[in-house]
């Protein structure tokens, strides 16, 4: 009979905890890819999603004695993947609040398109860059709870009972959250669409 997931990530861990830490690259190779889409969308920086996603394997693997058997790994992996990135968010907003200017600045002055990006039309590649952007920048508008079910549902694809296991929330909070989250979205980039059509 075939293992589930949960009886295989058991098993990694218990190799691990009796002495075989090369099984934890098991658990890595299972899960760095939507550990990875998950941080970079609450990050929206790919390298620095690289970065924040090998800082929540180690964080993990340091904790790893605290990871109850009975328990998904990938829920208790994803909460502690949330909070690296979330932690660097709050970094990031301190920094950006002070240099705020010479930050639009910059980007604008290194030509923000890539040539790959702009060959066919680059009116539209530029309108497209700037939607991502607005979508992106109406996302940091929400709540990390609000932003958490919005990736879960629409990056990883996971259903209302999924991402209760993975939030610890009931069913009907994580409608309510996605309700809200998704109505915040319209009601921002409403207001910013018409701006960038403008312009």
């Amino acid at each position: 009979m075939d293992k589930t997931p949960r009886e295989v990530d058991a098993e990694l861990v218990q190799a691990i905890r009796d002495g075989d830490p090369s099984a934890y690259r098991g658990l890595v190779e299972r899960y760095q890819g939507r550990v990875y889409a998950l941080i970079c969308g609450m990050v929206r920086d790919k390298e620095e999603a690289r970065d924040l996603t090998q800082d929540a394997f180690i964080k993990a693997y340091k904790n790893l004695d605290r990871f109850r058997l009975e328990s998904s790994f990938y829920t208790w992996l994803y909460r502690i993947s949330m909070n690296v990135a979330i932690d660097h968010i709050r970094k990031m907003k301190k920094r950006q609040h002070e240099a705020f200017d010479e930050g639009i600045a910059a980007r604008d002055a290194d030509g923000a398109i890539a040539a790959a990006h702009d060959r066919g039309n680059p009116d539209k590649a530029l309108h497209r860059r700037q939607l991502n952007e607005q979508i992106f920048d109406a996302l940091d508008k929400l709540s990390p709870d609000h932003r958490q079910v919005i990736l879960l549902r629409e990056v990883e694809g996971l259903s209302y009972k999924e991402i209760a296991e993975t939030m610890d929330i009931a069913e009907g909070t994580v409608m309510s959250r996605l309700f809200y989250a998704r109505r915040k979205l319209r009601d921002v980039l409403k207001d910013l669409l018409p701006a960038s059509e403008a312009s």
